[in-house]
């Protein structure tokens, strides 16, 4: 786990660990604070949302149970992790697709993380590079950039 490996056995481990820790209160789930307002407009314009990870399901509910902002697996209605397969890869995305019941053009896939917007898009999804920090790059190729959810348009796309 110290070399962020993307094992699913790691990363299953984890996701028990971190489930316990949640459980009695000695960890909080993270989020920016436009999080939890842009989930909610997006399920009231009828975008359905859904986490891909390499943490476990089980870590994506755990964390997003216990933020700040309240428990806000309300608004998520599918996560996929590294069963799905690898964040890198093409393939992943169109698994994604399939499970969604969407073409993978319907789809925009957000990440911090430009190898797994080039797999998504490469898969045919749309994409945007969400930048959080001051001094990154506004255009780092052919990805839009956002830099807080609000940015997000209600157009019909499912969330990823």
């Amino acid at each position: 786990m110290d070399r962020d490996r993307k094992s699913t056995g790691l990363k299953s481990l984890q996701g028990k660990i971190w489930d316990e820790g949640y459980r009695v209160g000695e960890l909080r789930g993270e989020v920016y604070p436009d999080v939890a307002p842009a989930l909610e407009r997006w399920v009231r314009q009828g975008i359905q949302i859904a986490i891909f990870s390499s943490g476990s399901v089980q870590a994506q509910r755990s964390l997003f149970q216990s933020t700040a902002a309240g428990d806000l697996t309300r608004f998520i209605r599918n996560y996929f992790d590294t069963t799905t397969g690898p964040k890198t890869a093409p393939e992943s995305y169109g698994r994604i697709a399939q499970v969604l019941q969407r073409s993978p053009a319907q789809i925009l896939f957000l990440s911090d993380i430009a190898a797994e917007l080039d797999a998504a898009r490469t898969a045919g999804m749309q994409t945007a590079l969400c930048v959080r920090g001051p001094g990154l790059p506004n255009s780092p190729g052919p990805h839009p950039v956002i830099r807080t959810f609000d940015q997000v348009s209600g157009a019909p796309f499912a969330g990823v």
